[in-house]
């Protein structure tokens, strides 16, 4: 009975004593991972110090796993935290980058993976310089972009083009801003962006190049026609922009296709009239120019050179101030011809003078009568005088 008793006893020790054993055993093993996560979170919070449990901790097992527990969860708080840190800049990161490489259009960019291994303050600085940089990029492109977008609004209200139209064919996000989360930056629509820059900035030059074509033959033509002021007035919005430079910003609506549109149509009226108006100083010059050769007694063909004027002006074929340049030409021709033959002229009319006083000399010496008193004898016995005179100088003539 008092062995069976002791043998109880020892069995009852012994299974305490292996209770205890694995209850250690248990305590030791969780304060060894415990150990082990915290090296684990230190070393990828790049803290080069260690964690030593008899250093820091001390005391019995339970003592030390209860000193153990709140270290833990503080690290586990601060690689949390640090995670966070991480994923924040890593997220701004690639959102940053898919904005400047364009794929931010076909959606949101996927959570970055953190790598947990290495959450040191150093890799956290090189993702938030890399950050930085990002950032000034996307700055820069927004500086580049407002200040084209300047440009084709300066242009786009010079020539009356549609702003918003232009601005949503480079891309919608110019436009539709409360629609879409951001301005597209990228690379294709910056060369998109300035390829609009450009093609605005040659057409604005080619209407400013055709308006002040335009405007110079206005003044011509007013010249020309002696138009007055005040329908010259009505056009000065295009005269004054004869001798402005391309590169310079110009008034609202002063290169627009309607205002081009409407000098063209007042250029055509006016060299319209131009024409009629050359058509007949050009007829008035050949009346002149008649006349010139008819008072030197120079034979023209006036039918022929009326037919043949007519026939030109009519086809439209010919250009009318050369024309009158011609007739210009063929009348001081003439001049020079008439005053060449002057002094022929004049003896030719003073020999038909003398001629005819000589018959009337004659006429007058027949009459018998010539003598008697009556009204107007004394008149012509003067003329009989300077008839006699004038027929004397026959020969020499």
């Amino acid at each position: 009975m008092i062995l069976q008793l002791e043998e109880d006893c020892l069995n009852v020790y012994r299974k305490k004593v292996e209770q205890t054993r694995k209850q250690k055993a248990d305590l030791l093993q969780v304060m060894s991972l415990g150990e082990a996560e915290i090296e684990k979170i230190l070393s990828a919070l790049g803290e080069r110090e260690s964690f030593s449990r008899v250093e820091k901790l001390g005391g019995t097992l339970m003592e030390q796993l209860t000193k153990l527990e709140p270290v833990l969860d503080d690290l586990r708080r601060r690689r949390d935290e640090r995670i966070n840190e991480f994923l924040a800049v890593q997220l701004h990161i690639v959102r940053l980058q898919a904005e400047i490489s364009g794929t931010i259009n076909h959606g949101d960019p996927a959570a970055p993976l953190v790598d947990e291994t290495d959450l040191s303050t150093g890799r956290l600085a090189e993702l938030k310089t890399q950050l930085n940089e990002l950032q000034t990029e996307k700055n820069l492109r927004l500086q580049k972009i407002d200040a084209q977008i300047k440009c084709i609004n300066e242009m786009c209200n010079m020539m009356s083009l549609d702003l918003k139209k232009t601005l949503y064919e480079v891309h919608p996000s110019f436009v539709e801003l409360e629609r879409i989360k951001s301005m597209s930056i990228s690379d294709s629509t910056l060369d998109r962006l300035a390829g609009t820059v450009h093609a605005l900035n040659q057409e604005k030059k080619q209407r400013l190049r055709k308006l002040q074509d335009l405007g110079s033959t206005l003044i011509e033509l007013w010249s020309l026609m002696d138009t007055p002021l005040d329908e010259q007035k009505c056009f000065d919005h295009v005269t004054s922009l004869i001798s402005v430079s391309p590169n310079r910003v110009m008034p609202q609506g002063c290169l627009a296709h309607d205002l081009i549109e409407k000098v063209e149509v007042e250029v055509k009226r006016l060299k319209h009239l131009k024409a009629s108006k050359m058509k007949e100083l050009v007829l008035k010059k050949m009346t002149q120019l008649e006349e010139i050769y008819r008072s030197v007694h120079m034979h023209i063909d006036s039918d022929h050179e009326w037919q043949i004027l007519t026939e030109l002006i009519d086809s439209g074929r010919a250009d009318l101030s050369e024309l009158l340049t011609d007739m210009d030409d063929r009348i001081a021709e003439a001049r020079d011809l008439a005053l060449s033959r002057k002094d022929i002229l004049e003896k030719v009319e003073k020999w038909t003078s003398a001629i005819e006083e000589e018959g009337w000399l004659g006429e007058y010496e027949g009459d018998q009568n010539r003598y008697n008193a009556g009204r107007g004898a004394h008149i012509n016995l003067k003329r009989a005088e300077k008839a006699r005179v004038l027929v004397s100088k026959i020969p020499s003539i």
